[in-house]
């Protein structure tokens, strides 16, 4: 019988359907075992060939462990929301919901031809009312709680109102926006408003001034990774840098526990290195300085306190509000051109930039140490969100601190004895304190005079000269604390996740807003659903998407929606008009898989604790800083509220590498719509953009088709080069969002799924990028063919017999089931597939057709494989399918050598082999091969030095 793949995956495709092969439930009676992907979301592109690579990595992991007797637990859904479908919206006025559909209608198709054991009865989608709910169930939790620095976890936030009415804040330890100070008298005489305000300094979501990526012409705030060279990624709009009042989630509360959690799980050290850099421990103090001939006083913090002798400026971030406080009007308009500068650019931008920039704002600040007035500077290499959005510059010890003072020319004190500072900072981690100053009796009394501190005989009384710069770390803290100039304190750089989005095609806040203040919607009430709306695009007023909705008031006598006309702020109030990021719906879908039908809970306690967390996750590493730390903060909370009963949701993490495509590039120059040939770009300042690689051909752009390509693009106009329009490229990930995808229904409708499956796996390590090229897919193709031939034989004859096998044919088996088994524990699938090929090859060349053997070895084929072996299964005979067979473990008896061959070498140079039994020894193995003639022929009357015999590999003769 032929090896029909097409009949026999549709065939097994149906069948797993009908037989529900893949439904899992709770059994106490078997050990759980939970696989995860990252859930995709449904573009209009369809799946590429990059993005299975992942999926096939997990599910050859569950259906093996299924074959080990595991329960388990392989879910998919959607992340359902999403700008571009909104996008579409705009361009089309096709709802997103019907866009959203049709996209996961087009992925289903897909991933089912790819013969996955997803159990697609616990399908969740994010833009359902049913799974929304949850999302806003939670955040309406973290509005009605606190972080209690003290006993490290959530508490309800009426733990608060109770603690403010009788005490009022004193004693609090509770993380908050900024550090306030009232008395329970003082909370008492608040209006409700004025205390809705204060606990909104407390509260785990709350509303706060933040700065965002502002798109005007998308009218939406924009992730940093939607923000390329300060225009928008989707159509090239400017963004600016804007401060608005967004909802936020006090992420920064449970920094410390993100940074402990990461040494009980089992991800990369890699992985985890970037999230503790991003969340960015470090330990120093906050100082007050005050501006000269001012009343004012600002905040910094600094690692380092033991080099305050060495700053020479100060350095405020450009959204700080003290910019404004401390301009002169002798600065405000180069202060103000330079602010306007600033906002077209991202803190990503800013970070990764090391170009210099700056404005002097006029003023200058006392050192408190001393005594000393520096210059305050704005520049973009202080960010807003990092400490206090002030610095002091120490130009001797760091980088970017040097390179602005050498570039504005201001002053550079070395404080460690010998540094040489004249090209370039000194790293001051070690050494000996120098430079710590002599206070003179003039400076004395101008220091009095500005509140420095110093001592009678007009020296500084701290003095870290001499002390090693340990030393001075500890006794400078020391001396702050002392000294009232500040508090030593523990700083991260994670900062709090800004939660709103002023885009339609999201989940609804369930919120209502009474006298400008937020209140929760009754719980009971949940889901609010997403309203319907004219337009897409933000109201003439500025207004986000949902500002079109006629009926989004609520009703609190009758916990309702009811239309705008009735809102009175009596009873009637209007509803919240933004909407929840995408990542608000990927934070907890773990926990929803496990119970996805529950009406009553996000998850049922018994069903949580059957099946925990998450054993092995699947996906790649640029959700390092995004969804990682929102999915852990979000199940810590829940954690502290009992819903989760592990704290860290994924245990195991694995990171698929990409599948990379060959992309090409056009190149816009910038606020037009003209495009410039590649090799004429540089006369131009232009922006690289990604196009389809269907309408590229050997680099030439097909401009017709490019124009149709997309409606921004319609009026587009082009500078050529000898007529043509010659476009980049580049070798990168395979992405939608890169236009350069390979289809892999093409691949299934020529090969198969079991050959794409397995061509996958075998291009290399899973953790590893490599470029996709076709080139090899037939020989694994071929090797499919191969391992039917061995039931087959090209007549349709059956060739399976019930002979014993022999040690050979056992050996060659046990080999193979060694190898796979402890390949895929780490995911080595392309060296298991290399492998399968030497096992096949060798049974095929001992002619074995024996049942003893290949039903082994199909169920070791069948986690890669799973069409073909379900289908040879069955022809052996077995009833039931072969996801339910058992593991075949190796047995080392059939793997002892009972030979071994030597080469046979003559002054290192092999000349032959020979067999011998594993167990001779080496006297035996010498006599017989200088007995050989073949040795007595190279030997050639020579003078034999010496022999040496290597155990179970050579015998080399040095003759003479």
């Amino acid at each position: 019988m032929e090896y029909n793949f097409r009949e026999i995956e549709k065939k097994w495709q149906k069948r797993w359907v009908e037989n529900k092969t893949y439904q899992v439930t709770e059994d106490e009676t078997k050990q759980k075992y939970y696989v995860l992907n990252m859930f995709p979301y449904p573009s209009g592109a369809g799946l590429h060939v990059g993005h299975p690579l992942g999926y096939i990595a997990s599910d050859i992991y569950a259906r093996y462990k299924r074959l080990q007797g595991f329960n388990v637990l392989n879910p998919m859904g959607y992340d359902a929301y999403g700008l571009p479908a909104e996008q579409y919206a705009i361009q089309t006025g096709q709802h997103p919901a019907i866009t959203t559909v049709n996209n996961i209608n087009r992925y289903r198709e897909q991933l089912d031809k790819i013969g996955f054991s997803f159990d697609w009865n616990r399908e969740i989608r994010t833009c359902d009312p049913e799974y929304y709910h949850w999302t806003q169930w939670a955040f309406q939790k973290m509005f009605n709680s606190y972080y209690c620095n003290d006993e490290k976890q959530a508490r309800p936030i009426e733990e608060l109102t109770e603690a403010f009415a009788k005490y009022g804040n004193e004693g609090l330890n509770a993380a908050c926006s900024e550090e306030l100070r009232f008395t329970a008298d003082e909370w008492n005489a608040m209006s409700e408003k004025e205390q809705q305000e204060v606990l909104m300094n407390y509260r785990i979501a709350y509303l706060g001034e933040t700065m965002v990526n502002w798109c005007p012409q998308l009218g939406t705030v924009l992730a940093n990774d939607e923000v390329v060279d300060g225009v928008s990624e989707r159509g090239g709009f400017p963004v600016v840098q804007k401060k608005m009042r967004q909802w936020c989630l006090r992420v920064s509360a449970y920094a410390q526990r993100l940074l402990d959690g990461l040494d009980t799980i089992d991800w990369t050290e890699s992985l985890k290195e970037t999230q503790k850099n991003w969340i960015g421990r470090s330990e120093g103090a906050e100082i007050q300085f005050k501006v000269k001939d001012s009343d004012l006083e600002f905040t910094i913090f600094t690692t380092r306190a033991d080099t305050m002798f060495g700053v020479t400026f100060m350095v405020l971030a450009p959204e700080s509000e003290l910019v404004a406080q401390v301009t002169t009007p002798e600065q405000k308009d180069d202060v103000d051109a330079y602010l306007e500068r600033t906002k077209k650019r991202t803190e990503r931008e800013r970070i990764s930039d090391r170009s210099v920039t700056g404005v002097f704002s006029g003023s200058y600040a006392v050192n408190p140490f001393t005594g000393e007035a520096v210059p305050i500077w704005i520049s973009d290499y202080v960010l807003a969100g990092y400490g206090t959005g002030a610095i002091m510059a120490v130009p001797a010890h760091d980088s970017r601190d040097y390179a602005f003072a050498k570039h504005f020319g201001l002053p550079i004190v070395p404080l460690v004895e010998g540094c040489d500072v004249s090209e370039e900072s000194f790293d001051a981690k070690e050494g000996i304190v120098c430079n710590s100053p002599i206070i003179n009796e003039e400076l004395r009394m101008k220091n009095e005079e500005s509140g420095c501190d110093v001592e009678a005989n007009g020296n500084s009384s701290l003095n870290l000269n001499g002390l090693t710069i340990k030393e001075a770390i500890a006794t400078t803290k020391k001396y702050v604390k002392e000294h009232n100039l500040g508090r030593v304190k523990v700083n991260f750089r994670l900062r709090d996740a800004i939660f709103s989005r002023q885009r339609y095609w999201g989940e609804p806040f369930p919120v209502y807003y009474k006298d400008g203040m937020p209140y929760m919607i009754d719980e009971s009430c949940l889901p609010l659903e997403l309203p319907e709306v004219a337009k897409f695009l933000p109201t003439e007023t500025g207004e986000p998407p949902l500002g079109h909705a006629t009926k989004w008031a609520w009703d609190t006598a009758n916990k309702c929606v009811v239309d705008n006309n009735k809102i009175d702020n009596i009873t009637v109030f209007p509803l919240e008009l933004n909407t929840m990021p995408g990542f608000a719906g990927s934070s907890a879908y773990y926990l929803r898989y496990m119970d996805p039908r529950n009406h009553t809970a996000l998850v049922d306690k018994k069903v949580d604790e059957y099946w925990r967390n998450v054993d092995l996750y699947v996906g790649g590493t640029e959700h390092a800083t995004g969804h990682l730390i929102y999915s852990r903060f979000w199940n810590k909370f829940l954690y502290d509220l009992g819903i989760s009963a592990v704290e860290e949701p994924f245990q195991k993490l694995v990171n698929q590498g990409m599948i990379q495509g060959r992309s090409n590039f056009v190149y816009r120059i910038k606020d037009t719509n003209t495009f410039v040939s590649l090799n004429l770009k540089d006369q131009y300042d232009t922006t690289p953009l990604h196009v389809d690689v269907n309408i590229v051909s050997n680099d030439v752009l097909d401009t017709e088709a490019f124009k149709a390509w997309r409606p921004e693009y319609e009026t587009a106009e082009f500078i050529l080069e000898d007529g043509k329009y010659i476009c980049g490229w580049a070798v990168e990930k395979m992405s939608k969002s890169m236009f350069n995808v390979v289809n892999p229904d093409m691949i299934v409708e020529k090969y198969g799924a079991d050959t794409l499956r397995m061509y996958e796996m075998f291009l290399g390590p899973v953790e590893q990028s490599k470029p996709w090229d076709t080139n090899g897919i037939d020989g694994v193709h071929r090797f499919i063919k191969k391992f039917w031939s061995l039931f087959y034989d090209r007549n349709d004859n059956y060739l399976v017999t019930d002979e014993p096998a022999n040690k050979e044919e056992l050996k060659s088996l046990h080999k193979l089931i060694k190898k796979v088994t402890g390949d895929i524990e780490q995911f080595s699938y392309n060296t298991s597939i290399s492998a399968f090929m030497i096992c096949v090859n060798e049974l095929f060349a001992m002619k074995c057709s024996k049942k003893e053997i290949l039903n082994q070895l199909t169920v070791t084929l069948a986690p890669f494989a799973p069409h073909v072996c379900e289908e040879l299964w069955e022809t052996l005979g077995n009833t039931g399918s072969v996801c339910d067979a058992q593991w075949p473990v190796y047995n080392e008896e059939y793997l002892v050598e009972n030979t071994v061959n030597y080469t046979i070498s003559f002054n290192g140079k092999a000349r032959f082999n020979m067999e011998f039994p594993a167990d001779v020894a080496s006297n035996v193995i010498q006599e017989t091969v200088l007995a050989d003639e073949r040795s007595i022929k190279w030997i050639d009357g020579k003078n034999i030095v010496k022999v040496i015999v290597v155990p179970k590999k050579i015998v080399n003769i040095v003759i003479k």
